[in-house]
């Protein structure tokens, strides 16, 4: 039986639809979380659904801000953070001889670098108790590629590759990072594709559907728990069969 009490969760990315299901699994299965995002509207309505979880409004990509962010969380789980999800991420579609360079920039910057140095202060403080767990949200088109995504392509495939490094660097202080790369998840992104490019992608799913945000969710839960403590480096899959690694 899952249960993740005593566990302290830094959840970032909260105000997103997949965010919010994370977030309702994490409390559902007793764990204590802190949730960030930077839409104070949206925060404000998980606390008043959440009555346990601690709303930081946030915005990772201030990197000058991370270390005092990290330290107030600390402080606030009286030294002990347990686990760290970063689901924050955003796309900015375009062709790459029309995508401009602040396209490119601020997808690599929110999608990687800032969740890198978010990360990296965290590691600092799951070091001092030798136990720790990062689960990092990655895409499909991270291992794909897609049409008209390089700079979120880019991006995930990065966090793939810092995950696999990072999971090298730290096992021996038993910290596990690993990836959920999903496939195409009912969401705010995938609302905005058309119908007809829908009913194509659906054609090349092996489920024959888009994915819920609970899908991932789970996967999360099952990262989360101790069922998983024996699993680094990877990355668990939740496409509905449209990859197979």
């Amino acid at each position: 039986m899952i249960d993740l009490k005593n566990l302290n969760i830094i959840l970032t990315g909260a105000t997103g639809i997949i965010g919010n299901s994370i977030l309702s699994k994490l409390d559902k299965y007793n764990a204590k979380v802190i949730a960030t995002g930077t839409n104070e509207e949206k925060l404000k309505k998980i606390q008043e659904k959440y009555k346990g979880v601690i709303i930081k409004k946030f915005d990772i990509t201030n990197h000058d801000l991370i270390d005092r962010f990290v330290n107030e969380c600390n402080e606030t789980f009286q030294n002990k953070i347990d686990i760290l999800i970063n689901n924050a991420g955003i796309t900015l579609d375009n062709l790459a001889i029309r995508m401009k360079n602040d396209e490119w920039n601020k997808v690599i910057h929110l999608n990687l670098s800032s969740t890198f140095f978010l990360t990296k202060n965290i590691i600092k403080k799951m070091l001092k108790n030798k136990n720790g767990k990062i689960i990092n949200i990655t895409s499909i088109v991270g291992h794909t590629g897609n049409f008209g995504q390089a700079n979120y392509s880019a991006s995930k495939s990065g966090l793939i590759g810092m995950s696999k490094s990072l999971a090298l660097e730290y096992g021996k202080k038993n910290i596990k990072i690993n990836c959920i790369s999903p496939g195409f998840i009912k969401s705010e992104m995938t609302d905005r594709i058309s119908d007809d490019f829908k009913q194509k992608l659906e054609e090349k799913i092996s489920l024959s559907r888009f994915g819920l945000p609970d899908d991932v969710a789970n996967a999360v839960l099952f990262l989360s728990s101790d069922l998983s403590d024996y699993i680094t480096g990877e990355t668990i899959h939740v496409n509905g069969g449209m990859y197979f690694s």
